[in-house]
């Protein structure tokens, strides 16, 4: 979408698969809210480790710092709408601010605001209007160059936040405060990092990480002593070293020092170092040992 068009409504569009296809979205994440609704088929969903099989009338909701894919790894038959709103958030402990066209009252939005952010569940059951909505979305999608379209489709998406309240208001039983918190975005950010070896790789100083997670180094220092026992540094080291060594397991054909590169350290001989001081012995013979049906730990 153009950022002028409906400002915050970042994409928003539909595929229609009446066979099984040979690709997926692999893991990713949004520079907003995505919200997906699948109106008929199936296919596999994967978010924040948790997998789902989707099916004709569910709806996904997933926050920009929540890690998920569309099929396992394709998709499946069927016909799916999506949409993604930007809010002005990429951690959990940021305030939410929605586009100025959004309509709802201020009180239906805070409690929208306050659902969407203190529940991290993201498979929901769609009701009957949200269908229509989406159909409507879908229209508006194949008649984007007749007059009026761009204010069908905001009509479309107030309503649709309308009937996305009504959802969370009927299936929603708990609420957690602490999903918001300045501890839940460290802890978000060290899960990354453990899970993601592109995300480890990156070239981290303490001061980026403190401005990634939108603090000081000193709260970083203390989040991340209380999450994993160790300081932000230290344990990116540990995440990369651990990356390092199921590269070496799973990609043979590499070179130790290709193997240190991709997994974020500047130099194969510290790479080296701190593989001894972690596994006790060299990468080399890490791999060989592998190889050889020994296994460290």
């Amino acid at each position: 979408m153009n950022s002028n068009i409906l400002p915050g409504l970042t994409s928003v569009g539909f595929w229609n698969c009446r066979r099984s296809q040979d690709w997926g979205l692999d893991f990713h994440r949004n520079e907003g809210m995505e919200i997906v609704y699948l109106e008929t088929g199936g296919t596999a969903f994967e978010v924040d480790g948790g997998i789902y099989s989707l099916h004709a009338g569910n709806l996904t909701i997933t926050r920009p710092w929540q890690l998920h894919r569309l099929g396992d790894p394709n998709i499946g038959r069927g016909r799916l709408f999506w949409l993604i709103l930007d809010v002005e958030v990429r951690r959990p402990n940021q305030e939410w601010k929605w586009p100025s066209w959004m309509v709802l009252t201020p009180g239906d939005l805070a409690e929208l605001t306050r659902k969407l952010r203190h529940c991290e569940e993201s498979v929901w059951l769609a009701n009957p209007r949200i269908r229509e909505i989406f159909r409507d979305i879908g229209d508006c999608v194949l008649g984007w160059s007749e007059s009026r379209t761009t204010s069908r489709l905001a009509v479309a998406v107030n309503r649709l936040m309308v009937e996305l309240l009504e959802v969370l208001t009927e299936q929603q039983t708990d609420e957690s405060p602490q999903l918001v918190s300045r501890r839940r975005t460290v802890e978000l950010f060290l899960h990354d990092l453990a899970r993601n070896p592109a995300s480890s790789a990156e070239q981290w100083t303490l001061a980026g990480m403190a401005s990634h997670c939108g603090m000081g180094i000193t709260s970083i220092t203390k989040y991340c002593r209380e999450l994993v026992n160790n300081g932000p540094i230290a344990y990116l080291t540990s995440c990369r070293l651990e990356h390092a060594a199921r590269t070496l397991r799973e990609e043979p054909r590499l070179s130790v020092t290709e193997v240190a590169m991709r997994s974020g350290f500047n130099s194969s001989q510290y790479f080296a170092t701190n593989f001894r001081k972690r596994y006790r012995t060299t990468p080399i013979s890490y791999r060989q040992a592998h190889e050889a049906g020994l296994e460290f730990r």
